[in-house]
């Protein structure tokens, strides 16, 4: 059995709450992964395209900073990766925290929030940030069962 952790982005609320409900599942442990500056209603306004949301999402290169991570990785056999699907692909600062350390080797397995599309282009978009690692697309918005299913994942 692998040491896991549940690694996770949220703005609103709502892949906090998952990621809590999959790290019970999973018995993992969590880390919130956090923005240096935090980001406010103004900034996720996706309808105006000067919004920090906007303006990161419109530049792929574009990594915002974050805290350090709570969590040694290098302790960690399988990440959990959860966050909000933002135009069809991870937040760019999924990438930042892919790239702040080594994930070679290990299972990533991602879950996400989305107001109504899948995940479309984000294992794409994030394999380049953790080269090495084995992507594992679970679930959009899972159910409680799909929570057991991904729990059970390695």
């Amino acid at each position: 059995m692998s040491k896991k952790l549940v690694a996770y982005f949220s703005a609103s609320g709502n892949t906090a709450s998952l990621a809590k409900k999959l790290a019970e599942a999973a018995n993992a442990d969590l880390c919130e992964i956090r923005p240096a500056v935090p980001y406010t209603a103004a900034d996720l306004n996706w309808q105006n395209k000067q919004s920090r949301s906007s303006v990161e999402m419109n530049d792929h290169s574009s990594r915002p900073a974050i805290l350090p991570a709570e969590a040694d990785i290098s302790a960690y056999d399988t990440v959990y990766v959860g966050f909000p699907v933002w135009w069809y692909i991870a937040p760019t600062i999924i990438n930042t925290f892919l790239e702040s350390a080594d994930f070679t080797g290990k299972t990533i397995i991602l879950f996400a929030t989305s107001g109504g599309s899948g995940f479309g282009r984000a294992v794409a978009n994030l394999q380049p940030s953790a080269p090495g690692a084995k992507f594992v697309e679970g679930k959009v918005n899972p159910s409680a069962k799909d929570i057991e299913k991904l729990a059970s994942m390695e």
